[in-house]
């Protein structure tokens, strides 16, 4: 047709009685709340599919007729009712003053800075688990009434969406998202004009406009730079997540740190808790340190009154996963900064150092920028500890700062609605409630096995017709034949979910070896090819599209599924979502995981599943250490014990590959298929009621965030008022403290004076006489204390016990004396050892400072 095409599009009319469903569709709380999602799913669920189940959306392309007719179906309006009433009593919960005991002022605010926020499909603002992660920190924050604002980039493209061809082939599609049909607003000042926040860059000044997310009770604020008075180049610093090159990158990175930080002083906003949730963000701490050296801190002063109330989140395993920028380009973006404030480029980048490189490196700012560090999981904090070991040279990484708090999921989001009734009646009204407290998942066992069979089964039918839409549509498009479907979808029948069906959904990063299924095809087909024992193997996911070795991994599950030993028994869908995620995560039998230890950070897809009755068979690492129980009478899943360190890459892989088909033919399959009279497994059941017992009190994100207010909000916002007082007296003390230690601390030394006794009676006492030369410090400047304990594998103690040495005053030579009278309590063999690390009543960790020297 010729002609010029314009594009017009007729909004309806909301009717008066239908109004509140506006307000609904503008709050992400229908992200969680399945009743409000199926309000506007029953007005026309095609459109709600067609809408990608975006309330805003949905409603700009609602029928105006039948939005008129459903204003007078009085069944409609009694639902909607409900749903207004709770959504009303949900917003008039009382903040909470006290949380786990920790009390919060009633000034304190939480700011959480985050590069991706996954709330749900209407907003794409994610890539996958870190901003999934932060979306349900929020959710978490409004169900626990915390004072709590998220900030972040609003991206006109999300991450990509994927199609496969017919060899497994990864093709990326970029949309660009209509701001119109998005749950978000502009924020408008008092005299109702759009925000806008300046951001300087280099030879010029860069324009954000502020945009409002709203997350039940927490407000989430966004910056956009695609803005007419910004140049085009600027414009495109939010375009796309992650998008652009490494400048790309970093201005990315000042406009979220630093352009976020000015945004909240711009809307008035006083955080008293700042968390950093990956080092994309770190730059706020640049920022924060200028408005306060501005007044007239000194530097060091402003860095310590920054960092007491900061909160530092890292969730990269690997070193090399770390962003880090060169210098030349950090001295681009920096050196007027430095030039303001009358400190050396030097000193800017020593914030930023890691040795033997010349990179700034944003997990070392961002640690030397905070006072309270965590990694995810208790194997990933122990492996940051060591990662960030250069930042405390001389403390041993179990005793350095870094701390850990393991992810957890948000139950309401990920818990399929089918389990909701049934939760109700034999865990108790209110169970989500107390959903933290183990014994109120006791009434899982009250569940009868056959209500709990029929539930996973409905959830598993709701899978694999959601897996056959996205299946037929990917072989339609990729001109497949219809004869060759059936074939493919011969398993994945909803009509007959009695299939062993296993899920493997996640990004493709080589360390998480989606391929390791593949590593002995020949056993593979002896465990999986019996036709009395179907087994269905599911993927999912996407590889970034400049992960050439991910895409890889994709192509070779795609030919390993054409193989006619494995046609119809292995299916891989593309187009992971949230959508998709969910189904899977609730529908699968068994959740598999078989990553590199210790490289999976946390892992947050085999809670989810776990939760909702799925076995999870994975490696002991990330959050599954924590998770796997085998102590009850049944087990609540399947662990891959790590292969021993010192093999090569392919030893390890085979043996962890040997142990996963073990598993698998010893232990999942005849599980499953030992069905007794009414047809399921009762050993089974019996697993996967132990499954949500056992994990979902353990693992939900209200546990986590209850963890972060006792850990490190409370004592930050504690902390960065102490430090603030008097005009930053304590922050100015300690660094002026710090600095004199630093100068003094390589003269300092300790040697023995005494005998050290071999043997004792019990009963007996132990006297010990160190000399320390203080260098010019003071017996209040540190403490010299023994360690004693048995003696550990590898020269470590077991049960250390600590016993501080007083100064009983000094000797002939000027050094200061120091002893220890102690009686031991234990017989056998001890061991003690002897040490000095300087200590500072302010100090917020004692080991902050990375000094210690030992005897």
């Amino acid at each position: 047709m010729t002609g010029t095409a314009y594009q017009l599009e007729v909004n309806p009319q909301i009717p008066e009685r239908l109004e509140r469903l506006e307000e609904l569709a503008n709050n992400l709380w229908y992200s969680w709340d399945r009743p409000t999602q199926g309000l506007f799913a029953s007005l026309s669920h095609p459109l709600w599919q067609a809408s990608n189940h975006n309330p805003k959306a949905f409603l700009k392309r609602a029928d105006q007729k039948r939005l008129e007719a459903t204003a007078e179906n009085p069944v409609f309006l009694a639902a909607l009712n409900r749903v207004v009433s709770n959504y009303d009593s949900y917003h008039e919960m009382p903040s909470m003053a006290h949380v786990h005991g920790r009390p919060f002022k009633e000034d304190d605010l939480i700011a959480y800075f985050c590069a991706e926020f996954g709330f749900h499909e209407s907003l794409p603002i994610y890539s996958g688990g870190l901003g999934i992660l932060a979306g349900d920190h929020c959710k978490a924050a409004s169900d626990m009434g915390l004072p709590f604002i998220g900030i972040g980039l609003l991206y006109r493209q999300g991450y990509f969406q994927q199609t496969l061809n017919a060899d497994g082939q990864q093709h990326a599609t970029y949309n660009d998202s209509d701001f119109d049909d998005l749950p978000v607003s502009p924020v408008l000042d008092a005299q109702g004009q759009e925000v806008l926040v300046a951001v300087d860059f280099p030879g010029r000044t860069i324009q954000a406009k502020l945009w409002e997310v709203k997350v039940g009770h927490v407000r989430l604020i966004l910056l956009d730079t695609w803005l007419p008075q910004n140049s085009e180049r600027d414009r495109e610093i939010t375009h796309r997540l992650y998008g652009g090159d490494k400048t790309t990158r970093i201005e990315q990175e000042i406009l979220l740190g630093v352009g976020g930080a000015r945004a909240l002083a711009l809307l008035g906003l006083k955080p008293t808790v700042w968390h950093v949730n990956e080092g994309h963000a770190a730059f706020l701490i640049l920022e924060r340190m200028r408005s306060l050296m501005g007044n007239g801190l000194p530097f060091a002063a402003a860095l310590e009154a920054v960092a007491a109330n900061v909160v530092f989140t890292t969730h990269t395993p690997v070193p090399a996963g770390h962003d880090h920028f060169p210098e030349e380009m950090i001295r681009h973006y920096f050196s007027a900064w430095c030039h303001e404030l009358g400190i050396s480029f030097e000193q800017l980048m020593a914030l930023g150092a890691e040795p033997g490189k010349t990179d700034l490196n944003m997990t070392s700012l961002a640690v030397r920028g905070s006072r309270h560090h965590n990694g995810v999981s208790r194997i990933h904090g122990d492996v940051s500890a060591d990662i960030c070991r250069y930042l405390w040279p001389q403390i041993e990484p179990y005793e350095n700062p870094m701390d850990y708090v393991t992810n957890g999921v948000h139950l309401s989001t990920f818990l399929a609605p089918e389990w909701f009734e049934t939760f109700e009646r034999y865990l108790g009204i209110g169970w989500r409630e107390r959903q933290t407290e183990h014994a109120s998942w006791d009434g899982i066992k009250l569940i009868p096995d056959a209500t709990f069979w029929s539930i996973r089964q409905q959830l598993k039918s709701k899978l694999l017709k959601l897996v056959r839409e996205r299946v037929r549509e990917q072989h339609q498009r990729n001109q497949g034949s219809p004869a060759h479907l059936d074939r493919l979808l011969k398993y994945a029948d909803p009509d007959n979910p009695n299939v062993l069906t296993i899920g493997f959904a996640r990004r493709f990063a080589t360390y998480k070896r989606a391929a390791l299924l593949f590593q002995d095809p020949t056993w593979l087909r002896e465990i999986i090819g019996q036709a009395d024992r179907p087994v269905l193997f599911l993927f999912a996911g996407k590889a970034h599209p400049a992960d050439l070795p991910g895409q890889e991994i994709i192509r070779k599950i795609a030919q390993m599924a054409k193989l006619p030993e494995f046609e119809g028994r292995i299916l891989l869908v593309e187009g992971y979502d949230l959508h998709l995620s969910r189904s899977l995560v609730s529908g699968v039998d068994v959740w598999l995981n078989n990553p590199i230890y210790p490289l999976e950070a946390s892992g947050t897809s085999g809670m989810k599943a776990a939760m909702n009755g799925a076995l999870n068979l994975s490696v002991l690492d990330g959050w599954w250490g924590e998770g796997y129980d085998e102590t009850g009478e049944v087990a609540n899943g399947w662990a891959i014990k790590p292969a021993p360190g010192h093999l090569g890459d392919a030893e390890r892989d085979a043996e962890e590959a040997r142990t996963l088909y073990e598993i698998l033919q010893d232990q999942v399959i005849p599980t499953y298929y030992h069905t007794g009279p009414m047809g399921y497994s009762p050993e089974w059941v019996a697993m996967s009621k132990c499954s949500i017992a056992t994990i979902a009190p353990r693992f939900n994100v209200s546990r986590m965030v209850g963890e972060y207010v006792k850990k490190f909000y409370a004592p930050a916002a504690s902390h960065g008022r102490r430090y603030a007082e008097d005009d930053f007296a304590v922050a100015r003390d300690v660094a002026e403290w710090k600095a004199r230690v630093r100068g003094a601390w390589p003269g300092v030394r300790l040697h023995r004076l005494d005998t050290a006794e071999r043997r004792l009676k019990f009963g007996g006492a132990l006297h010990i006489e160190v000399a320390v030369q203080l260098n010019g410090l003071g017996a209040a400047d540190v403490t010299v204390e023994a360690l004693f304990g048995r003696p550990g594998h590898h020269g470590s103690i077991g049960r250390v016990r600590h016993y501080p040495l007083h100064c009983s005053g000094g000797t002939a030579s000027g050094e200061a004396l120091y002893t220890l009278e102690l009686t031991p309590e234990l017989c056998g063999k001890l061991e003690y050892r002897i040490r000095i690390f300087p200590t500072h009543p302010a100090l917020i960790h004692k080991f902050e400072t990375g000094l210690m020297v030992w005897l």
